[in-house]
């Protein structure tokens, strides 16, 4: 599913035009993205949660020059699924 089809079935579920259920969602992925840069956690009771891992510097292998790297510190944003979203899954 792309994001013009989610819009779509977002807008059908909820009974609103398209035009809002686009608004809905960039909205919602608006405030993820900020309270993320700022660290903080987002927790979904049922869906799951949104949070950032910090990943240490460490090194590794040029695959063309077999030459040792180090690839620098990141963040990295992860989403750990509920229990709820887990098993309507599983059904």
């Amino acid at each position: 599913m792309n994001k013009a089809q989610l819009v779509a079935a977002m807008a059908e579920k909820a009974e609103m035009t398209k035009k809002d259920a686009e608004k809905a969602l960039a909205a919602f992925e608006e405030v993820i993205t900020t309270s993320l840069q700022k660290g903080e956690k987002i927790q979904l009771v049922g869906f799951g949660t949104f949070e950032v891992v910090a990943r240490p510097e460490r090194t590794g292998i040029n695959p063309q020059t077999k030459q040792t790297i180090t690839i620098q510190a990141s963040k990295t944003p992860k989403f750990k699924p509920g229990k709820a979203l887990k098993d309507a899954i599983n059904e």
